[in-house]
C-alpha cells in the first residue's frame, strides 16, 4: 500500500550515493580512494540538521549552468550569422535557431503561419514569432543591431532555462537520488546540441508535465503535455504508457482525464492557425509526409548497405533503395513497425511481473519512435536525455551512448561540410558506422530496460523507492482485479521431474 505524498515518500529513507549502487561509478571511485565509506559526512543532511550550501542538488544545478554555458561558447563562432568559408560546419556551431530566423521571414517582420508557412508544430512557431517579431522591431530602428546574434542569444537563454528547469523537476522526483541528474547535466549531447533547435521548450513543458502527473493532478499533466505535443509531436507518446499503466491499476479515470486534456490542449492550440491559415499550417505535415530517408536512420543505413550489393536504378534496387524511391510505402512501413513496437511495449507493460515504472516505458515509447523513424536529426538525442535519466540511472551504458552520440555528431557535420564543398571530409561508411554506433546503443539501453522490467530486483531506482516516484495515482497502486483474478485463474506451473520420479 502507498497512499502517501510524493513528498513524504521521497523525505523518508535514506539518499542513494553512486560509489556504493553504481558498479561503474565504484570502479571509477578506486582511483581517488574507492567508494564512500559508511561514515562519511554527506551533503545532504537530514531535516533538522545542519545544512550545507553545495548540497547534491545544487552542485547537478551548478553543472548544467556550466555545460550550457560551454554550450553557448561552442556555438559562439555562429552567432554574428555570416558565415563564411563554411564555418557553420568546420566550427561545429550550426543552429537552425540562427538560420531559420532568415529562412522564415522573421527578419522581415513575416509573421509564422500568416505571412508564411512553417515547418515546426504550431507551439514552436508561436515561440519563434513571441522571440524574434520584437528583435526585428528593434533592429528596423537600429541598423545597427544584429537581429540574428540577438535572436539567437535571446532563445539560447530561454531554452537554457526550459533545460535548467527540466534539471530541477528530474531532482524534485530523485530526491533520494539527486546525482541521477548529473548524468543530464553533465550529458556531451546537452553540451553540443542544446540549442540547434526548439527541442527544449517541449522538454521542459513535458517534464513540467510529468511533475503535473506525479503530484497527482491527472488535468495539469495532460494540460502540459499537450502543450508539449504541440511543440513538438513525441511528448504526446507519454500518453500511451500513462494509459497502459493505469489500465493494469486500475486507475483509468485518471489516465482519461489526462489524455483528455490533452487532446484539449492541443486542439485549442491549432485552430486558431489551422482555421484560417489551413495552408500554412499543413506545412509540417506535408513535410514529414514527403520527405525520403534521412541521414543517420537505419533507413539511411540500409540504403548504404543496399549500395554495396545493388546500383541502386531502376530494376537494379536493394529493399532501402526502392522505399528511398517509394515515400508512401515508406510512411506506412515506418509507422506500422512503430505502431507494433508500441504494442510490444503495451504487452510487456501487463505481463512483467511488477507493473514498470511510467518512466521506463515512455523511454521505450520514445526510442521505437526514433529507431523507426525515417528522421533522426541530431537534436533529437534531447529528447532521451531526461527520459534515460529517469528510467535507468546507470553510467556505464549512458556514457557509451554518448560516446556514440559524440562520434555521430562529429561525422554529421563532415557530412555537411562534405556536400557543401563536393569533397568528402570522411568516407561514406564512416558515418554509416557512426550511425549505427548511435542506433546500437540506443537499442542496447532499450534491451537493459526491458531486462529491468522482467527483473525489478536489478532496478536502481526501485532499490531506492518503494514503487514508482513518478507514478503518481499509480505508485503503491496494486495491480486491478481484473489483471489479478486472471493470474490467480492459470494452471500451476508443473513441477519440475527429478530423476527418478
Amino acid at each position: 500500500m502507498s497512499t502517501q505524498s510524493t513528498a513524504g515518500i521521497d523525505d523518508a529513507g535514506s539518499s542513494d550515493h553512486p560509489s556504493r549502487s553504481d558498479g561503474f561509478v565504484r570502479g571509477l571511485s578506486e582511483a581517488i580512494g574507492g567508494p564512500l565509506g559508511d561514515h562519511a559526512v554527506v551533503l545532504d543532511r537530514p531535516a533538522g540538521r545542519e545544512r550545507r550550501l553545495w548540497t547534491a542538488a545544487r552542485i547537478v544545478l551548478a553543472l548544467t549552468c556550466l555545460t550550457l554555458a560551454l554550450h553557448w561558447v561552442q556555438k559562439s563562432p555562429c552567432q554574428d550569422g555570416a558565415w563564411q568559408n563554411n564555418v557553420q560546419y568546420t566550427r561545429f556551431c550550426y543552429t537552425d535557431v540562427l538560420a531559420l530566423y532568415y529562412a522564415e521571414g522573421l527578419n522581415e517582420g513575416k509573421v509564422p503561419y500568416r505571412d508564411h508557412p512553417v515547418e515546426y508544430p504550431v507551439l514552436t512557431g508561436y515561440f519563434m514569432g513571441a522571440l524574434g517579431l520584437p528583435v526585428h522591431a528593434l533592429g528596423v530602428n537600429d541598423p545597427q543591431l544584429n537581429q540574428g546574434q540577438w535572436f539567437y542569444n535571446l532563445n539560447a537563454l530561454t531554452l537554457g532555462a526550459l533545460a535548467v528547469a527540466t534539471v530541477a523537476v528530474i531532482l524534485a522526483l530523485r530526491r533520494r537520488r539527486p546525482w541521477d541528474a548529473a548524468l543530464f547535466a553533465l550529458a556531451p549531447a546537452l553540451l553540443l546540441t542544446a540549442t540547434v533547435n526548439w527541442d527544449f521548450l517541449a522538454i521542459g513543458l513535458a517534464a513540467f508535465g510529468l511533475a503535473a502527473w506525479v503530484r497527482r493532478r491527472p488535468a495539469l499533466a495532460g494540460l502540459l503535455l499537450g502543450l508539449a505535443g504541440a511543440a513538438k509531436m513525441w511528448p504526446l507518446f507519454v500518453l500511451g504508457p500513462i494509459l497502459v499503466l493505469a489500465l493494469r491499476a486500475g486507475k483509468l479515470r485518471a489516465a482519461l482525464t489526462a489524455i483528455g486534456t490533452a487532446l484539449v490542449a492541443l486542439v485549442a492550440v491549432n485552430l486558431p492557425v489551422a482555421i484560417p491559415y489551413r495552408e500554412n499550417w499543413d506545412r509540417f505535415f506535408e513535410l514529414n509526409t514527403e520527405r525520403p530517408i534521412d541521414w543517420g536512420t537505419l533507413w539511411y543505413i540500409g540504403r548504404h548497405l543496399d549500395g554495396k550489393v545493388n546500383s541502386g536504378v531502376p530494376g537494379d534496387q536493394g529493399p532501402f533503395q526502392w522505399l528511398n524511391a517509394n515515400i508512401p510505402t515508406l510512411n506506412y512501413l515506418s509507422y506500422t513497425l512503430f505502431g507494433l513496437a508500441c504494442l510490444g511495449v503495451a504487452a510487456l507493460a501487463l505481463l512483467a511481473p511488477r507493473r514498470p515504472r511510467l518512466a521506463q516505458l515512455a523511454f521505450l515509447v520514445v526510442a521505437a519512435f526514433l529507431i523507426f523513424s525515417k528522421v533522426w536529426s541530431q537534436q533529437f538525442v534531447l529528447w532521451l536525455l531526461p527520459l534515460v535519466v529517469l528510467a535507468r540511472p546507470r553510467w556505464g551504458a549512458f556514457l557509451a551512448w554518448q560516446l556514440a552520440e559524440v562520434c555521430y555528431f562529429v561525422a554529421f557535420y563532415g557530412e555537411l561540410l562534405g556536400a557543401a564543398t563536393s569533397r568528402p571530409v570522411f568516407p561514406e561508411g564512416v558515418f554509416v558506422l557512426a550511425a549505427t554506433l548511435r542506433l546500437g546503443t540506443v537499442v542496447l539501453l532499450c534491451v537493459l530496460v526491458v531486462k529491468e522490467i522482467l527483473h525489478p530486483e536489478r532496478d536502481a531506482v526501485r532499490r531506492t523507492y518503494a514503487d514508482d516516484p513518478d507514478g503518481g495515482v499509480l505508485d503503491g497502486a496494486p495491480d486491478a482485479p481484473w489483471l489479478t483474478a486472471r493470474r490467480a485463474a492459470r494452471p500451476p506451473e508443473p513441477l519440475p521431474v527429478t530423476a527418478g520420479t
